[in-house]
């Protein structure tokens, strides 16, 4: 870690601790996201539950289009707790 901070400071780039609201908007942020996330894997159980006996093919492409969903929640989630930790928002 020291070598990392060393490297940092040669190449001007600084570091600041986050405040408390940054730390708060950040909490709360990674709380929504969590939820929404939770709620796409209730919903793709319930989906999965009516494909029981559907095309191989079908089930994949509800798989995949949950998975999809996911992931774009998890990168909004990181993209806006990243803006929070620049001060951005």
């Amino acid at each position: 870690m020291e070598r990392l901070r060393k490297k940092d400071a040669e190449e001007g780039v600084t570091t600041r601790p986050m405040t408390d609201q940054q730390k708060s908007a950040i909490a709360e942020l990674r709380s929504l996201y969590d939820s929404k996330i939770a709620e796409q894997e209730i919903l793709q159980q319930s989906a999965m539950k009516h494909l029981l006996n559907a095309d191989p093919a079908e089930v994949e492409e509800v798989s995949r289009r949950f998975r999809r969903e996911r992931e774009r929640l998890a990168s909004e989630r990181d993209a806006k707790v990243e803006r929070i930790r620049r001060g951005e928002g």
